[in-house]
């Protein structure tokens, strides 16, 4: 009887460090704003991307962050780095941000094949242009994850 009763108590106690375990891998970073519309269907994104490399003015990069309102890690890119002033300020001083949407509404799918596809990354994926519009460099978000959201150091 006894030897039963700790079987069941094993397994009772088993289950509940395997619930504990799933809930903190599974728990959501704290969503610092709102960012429900990061991502525009309908924006012009062609003309957006003009306009920031207008405001780049030789000072500054362009990046573009492809993905979408429906993309999780999209979202905690964007909250990551708009909740540490560090990334937030680095960002804001090297960079002007485009957010390119991509979704059943609108896949910008001859944007993206002028930049050579970038999506089959997977998103968000990352395109930095210089200040004139040229492709410099791609950059798959993977590298960047860390747990369930994505690593100030890396």
């Amino acid at each position: 009887m006894n030897r039963i009763l700790i079987i069941i108590v094993a397994f009772v106690a088993l289950s509940f460090a395997a619930k504990a375990q799933t809930a903190t891998a599974t728990a959501k970073p704290i969503r610092p704003t709102d960012t429900t519309k990061l991502y525009h269907p309908n924006a012009d994104a062609k003309a957006d991307i003009a306009a920031a490399v207008k405001r780049a003015a030789g000072k500054k990069n362009v990046l573009l962050q492809i993905g979408g309102n429906w993309c999780i890690w999209c979202i905690y890119f964007n909250d990551l780095v708009k909740a540490d002033p560090e990334l937030d300020k680095y960002l804001r001083a090297n960079y002007e941000v485009v957010h390119v949407n991509y979704s059943p509404e609108n896949k910008n799918e001859k944007l993206l094949a002028e930049l050579e596809y970038p999506q089959r990354f997977g998103y968000p994926v990352f395109v930095v242009l210089d200040s004139k519009g040229k492709r410099l460099h791609t950059q798959n978000s993977a590298y960047l994850e860390e747990g369930n959201g994505h690593s100030k150091k890396r």
